[in-house]
């Protein structure tokens, strides 16, 4: 089974701030989906941090007690309209903790995919929709 971590979408539903490209790097921004996504998590049972501005664009921590996760989210750059690309990370089924232990990020992975499945395809204003999974990367 592969994991979906990474959807790109169109939508006109999440404008960017006024200056908010000076946080991050000019032409990315992604906060008005942040904050959507932080505000919908909770009602399917994962628990968002405070987002915080990276180059990319607004990293989502996620609570999580066995390894660090994230959801990412931003603008596509490169490509024309209003693209988004949200992705989890990890986006490995397996993660190495130390030298000798690996961890199966299989179910928070799923867990937190789905999530945003539900979140995303109920959500009026996007369109065109495409999941990647971790084969695709």
């Amino acid at each position: 089974m592969s994991l979906k971590t990474h959807i790109e979408f169109v939508s006109d539903s999440f404008p960017s701030y006024p200056n908010e490209d000076e946080e991050i790097n000019p032409g990315i921004w992604g906060k008005r989906l942040a904050e959507y996504l932080i505000d919908s998590l909770p009602s399917h049972g994962i628990t968002p941090k405070e987002p915080y501005p990276e180059d990319w664009g607004w990293e989502i921590p996620i609570e999580n007690k066995d390894f660090p996760m994230f959801i990412g989210c931003s603008n596509q750059l490169e490509q024309e309209g209003n693209q988004f690309l949200v992705f989890i990370d990890p986006s490995k089924s397996k993660i190495r903790k130390g030298l000798f232990k690996k961890i199966d990020t299989t179910a928070e992975i799923t867990r937190v995919s789905d999530a945003l499945e539900k979140i995303l395809s109920s959500h009026d204003g996007i369109r065109e929709s495409r999941w990647w999974d971790e084969n695709e990367l």
